[in-house]
Order: structure tokens, then sequence, then C-alpha cells
């Protein structure tokens, strides 16, 4: 059997801030069910629930070199939804309000994946792979490839890593080479390590494992381009027979619309269309709106930053909301200037516009029942999983052409019938609002409306099909050992 062993920074239910909390949480179940020995490896930050610390069972207690410190490190077991996870416990790097964000995040992160390989002989599990994941689990590749060559056990092991967003690589001053690292300072003058007078994580990452995988596949080519690329386009290019993307899952047990107990009435494809207008109801009067059963209901749910597409909506919404009869929910936090655009949207329309600059989960499960079509027009997007929740709660997406949501979401072709949702190819506010124009066109006439929603609604994003291409990715990678 393969043995596999998954390095986070986060990974759901214990700790998430973000997409890879929920591919950590979700892809080591599923891989499971591919026969697959995963087994998952996290830092015990203090924010962990007390119902998951109490069960963790105390497994080793030792020290681990940290360049020229010596810190205490244990190792804590428990094993949930079938899947063991390890923990990484050290209070002074992990017990504090936040997971990231802080001054020593290097030296944390460095600590966490010393510990990760220093852990292997004390555990119940030896890996035929290491999987880590983003800039903070990018150096066990690179700890492993310089320091473990004389040992076998170690020696045999292959590796994955794993980019989700290009865009946080983890740069730090070249100083933190020697001091915190540990590590010569050749690898700076190699360039292995190198980044414009700094030191990369990431790059380390990128070129001292065996196999790359990124999020979707369109997102491993983007990323190969000076425009995606966040300057490491160059890296990407040279490593590009190691690099595969595969999209992301979602978890269909938490999202279906025919079980979830958030919101207001279950469904299934066979009743959507009426049993979404009755969600809409209820939505609009527990957010203050007219009640209109006809109406089409737009939605948008985002961290509100520009990378979202945010500048787009801006363009668009007065004249959209001034011309069309529609609605207009948003759920999300983020940069002021936004939040204060769109509490101004709302002043300006009160009776189209409701604006929830806050965090819910429950609130985002009712809006993906109630809405009509889905508003995702991000610059770029390296997988997404909003547009996936969207597709199986029958909420038509409307996207930009990129990334991820160029691999999900196909237009839809009124002359086949074939297609999921509405896509615009160029990043650009007109286009985006002609997209919209196209969509609300489709939903006046019922029959295409259905027709759609069944479309959508039967897109099947679940970790079933992401798992297998894993699986691949680790028996090929292991065949050429």
């Amino acid at each position: 059997m393969l043995k596999i062993l998954y390095a986070a920074a986060e990974a759901a239910p214990f700790i998430k801030t973000g997409g890879l909390g929920d591919v950590a949480g979700s892809l080591p179940q599923a891989l499971n069910k591919q026969s697959i020995d995963v087994r998952v490896v996290l830092p015990k930050y203090s924010a962990i629930a007390k119902q998951y610390q109490s069960k963790m069972k105390n497994i080793y207690a030792g020290t681990v070199n940290v360049s020229w410190r010596e810190q205490y490190f244990g190792i804590e077991k428990l094993k949930l939804n079938g899947v063991t996870f390890y923990f990484v416990d050290n209070e002074y790097y992990f017990k504090r309000e936040n997971i990231y964000g802080y001054d020593d995040d290097a030296e944390r992160f460095v600590f966490f994946c010393r510990a990760v390989l220093k852990m292997l002989p004390e555990i119940d599990f030896w890996p035929d792979i290491i999987h880590s994941n983003d800039w903070q689990t990018s150096l066990i590749n690179v700890f492993l490839k310089l320091g473990y060559t004389h040992d076998s056990r170690y020696s045999n092991i292959k590796t994955v890593y794993t980019v989700h967003n290009l865009k946080y690589q983890g740069v730090f001053p070249k100083t933190f080479l020697t001091d915190v690292l540990g590590l010569s300072e050749k690898y700076f003058d190699n360039g292995d390590l190198e980044f414009y007078d700094n030191i990369n994580f990431m790059k380390g990452g990128l070129l001292y494992s065996d196999t790359l995988t990124t999020v979707s596949r369109s997102y491993a080519e983007e990323i190969q381009n000076s425009y995606f690329g966040e300057q490491m386009d160059g890296v990407l290019r040279r490593r590009s027979n190691c690099l595969c993307g595969i999209v992301n899952g979602i978890d269909q047990s938490e999202y279906n619309p025919a079980t979830d107990p958030h919101i207001f009435v279950p469904y299934t494809a066979v009743n959507a269309l009426e049993k979404k207008t009755e969600n809409k109801v209820n939505l609009q009067e527990k957010l203050g709106l007219p009640i209109d059963r006809n109406v089409p209901v737009l939605s948008f749910i985002s961290r509100l930053v520009e990378a979202k597409g945010i500048d787009l909506l801006t363009r668009i919404l007065d004249e959209l909301l001034q011309y069309e009869n529609i609605q207009f929910i948003l759920l999300g936090t983020g940069d002021y200037k936004y939040q204060e655009w769109f509490h101004g949207l709302q002043w300006r329309f009160p009776t189209k516009v409701s604006v929830n600059t806050v965090f819910s989960d429950e609130l985002a499960h009712q809006i993906y029942a109630a809405s009509s079509h889905f508003l995702m027009p991000s610059r770029y997007e390296p997988c997404g999983i909003s547009q996936m929740i969207a597709l199986h709660y029958g909420s038509i997406p409307i996207v930009h052409s990129t990334g991820g949501l160029k691999d999900t979401i196909i237009p839809y072709d009124s002359y086949t019938n074939n297609g999921n949702g509405f896509v615009f190819d160029n990043y650009n506010a007109h286009e985006l609002l002609f997209a919209i124009k196209r969509s609300l066109e489709k939903y006046d006439d019922i029959i295409l409306r259905r027709r759609i929603i069944k479309n959508a609604m039967s897109s099947d994003y679940s970790w079933t099909n992401s798992a297998k291409q894993y699986k691949d990715v680790y028996t090929n990678l292991l065949k050429n050992k």
C-alpha cells in the first residue's frame, strides 16, 4: 500500500484560514478511499478546538535544531474520519492567537519543517512520499535533499509539492539563510534560494521537489508566463516537465442542498427550480429585501480584494441595478475601500441590494441556495471552490475564463444545451456586463433555466476524481525510483 505523509500548515476541521485548509482536510480522506495510507502532519496551534486537543495522544518528546537554536518539539496523534493526524507541538511557536502574520513566521515554519523530518523514526509510519503544500512546508523537501542523503531510509523518500497560490512565496531577508534555515550561503550564491537579494522558501520547494502540482490544469499553464508567474515563471518553465494541474474538489457531504441544515428548504436537481424560489423568498425576508418570487438574485461571496474582480463589479453594478430588475446580495469582508463602496451601493439601491460585510457560514449556504446567479469575475483564480459550490446548489456561475474557473465552468450553449455557466474571456468590465445580461436573458425562459440548473447540479467536482489523479501522480513518481 502506498504511504503518503501530507504536510500542511492548516487543515479543516482543526484550523482553517482558506482553501488550503479545505484541501488538507478533504483530500486525505478521499485518498484513503483509493487504498492509500495518507497521514497528515500539522502544527499544534493553541487555536485548535479543545474538543480535538483533549483527544490527542502524546507519542514523542525531543528536540530539534533550528540553525543554532535547540528547540523542544512534541508529537501528538489523533485519528479522525479514518485519517491519522500528527501534530507538532511547541508552545513558543504555536501558542498564539493567529496562525500566520508574525515577524518570526520564517523561524516558526523552519522549525516545523525540521521537526517533520526529525519525527519520522519516532512514529509508526515511514512514508514512500512526502507531499508538502505552499511556502510554509516547502523547506521539508529542501532539508530532505540536503541533509539526509547519508540515510537510506530518507534518501528513498520521494517528494510532491503543491502550489495553492503562487502569490504567497515566503520571501525573507538573506541573512535568514544561515541564521534561521541553518544552510550554507552557497545556496544563495548558486540561485537555489536567492530571490532579488532575499531568500524565497517557495523557490526552494519548486527546485528541490521531485514532482510539482498546482490546483488546476489552466493555472499550471498560466503560471509559466510572466503575467501570472509572480516572478517565478522562469523556474516553472524550467521544471514544466514535472508540473501538472489537478482541480480541487468539494466536500459534497457539507455542500449538499438535499441535506444542508443551514438552508431554509432542502432540494435536489428534480425540484430545484421551485425549491430555490422558496429559499429565495425566505432569504429576502431575512435580509430585508422586497419579497419577489420572480426577480433574479445575483450573489457574490468572497474576500473583498482586487484579485477577486471587485474593480470590474464597481464599474458595472450601478448601471446594472438601474436598468435591470434584479437583486444583488454580497457576503464578505476585506479591503476597507471596497466595503465602503458596497455599503454606498446599498444606500443607493436599498430595495435591490443587501451587503453583508461579516463572516457567516450559515448565511453563505443560504445565499448559495437562494441565488439564481453567482458572480466570480476573478482576475486570476488558481482553482476556486465557490463556483463549484454554486454549481452544486444550482446557482449559475458567471466567471472570468482563468485558472480553475476556466477548467470547471463550461459556457452554456443553447443549441446543444450543454454547459453549466456563463464565461467572459477578457478581464474587462463590459465583457462581464454582457455575460450577466446573456445569463439574464436565459433566466426569463423557464425551460432554459431549468435545463441550465440541471446541467449545473449534475457537474461532478467531488474529491473522488481529484484523488484518482493524485494517485496517478504518486504511482508514476514511484515507478521512476
